[in-house]
């Protein structure tokens, strides 16, 4: 299943040069991500008030083109790996049919203490685990 979110490029976000912060990135993709959870029905909510969480262990990034402020992003996001503990998230930043980035996160669940642990049945949604038929398509034309 790929998850699309928008969002459109605050001022704030950009550097001196006029283009999006390589760092603000990571924002983005953490909202996606999180939009993308409650899009499979992953209680994220619930499994915190029960000790857990999900932490990134790993961001790799491949950044292709500069955004600037007020353009309109669409992230997708779509589960690649998924182990009883871990598994791996890819994105994708599109602005219309041109590819900002492209993400591979690795998350992992874990304790109250932090340490990964084995993914409780309530939160194994089908959701986590990867799709069958492989990345998804270049954007629509928007």
């Amino acid at each position: 299943m790929v998850y699309e979110c928008t969002l459109r490029v605050r001022t704030y976000e950009c550097d001196s040069y006029g283009h999006v912060n390589n760092a603000n990135y990571l924002n983005y993709l953490e909202y996606a991500r999180y939009e993308f959870l409650k899009n499979i029905r992953f209680d994220y909510p619930s499994a915190i008030a029960a000790g857990y969480g999900v932490y990134v262990a790993r961001v790799e990034i491949d950044y292709k083109r500069s955004a600037k402020a007020d353009e309109e992003l669409v992230i997708r996001s779509w589960p690649v790996k998924k182990g009883a503990v871990s598994g791996v998230i890819a994105q994708k930043i599109l602005r219309g049919k041109d590819e900002i980035a492209d993400a591979a996160v690795t998350w992992a669940f874990v304790d109250s203490n932090g340490r990964p642990v084995k993914i409780p049945a309530q939160w194994d949604v089908p959701g986590l685990s990867p799709l069958l038929t492989g990345p998804p398509s270049p954007a629509p034309n928007r």
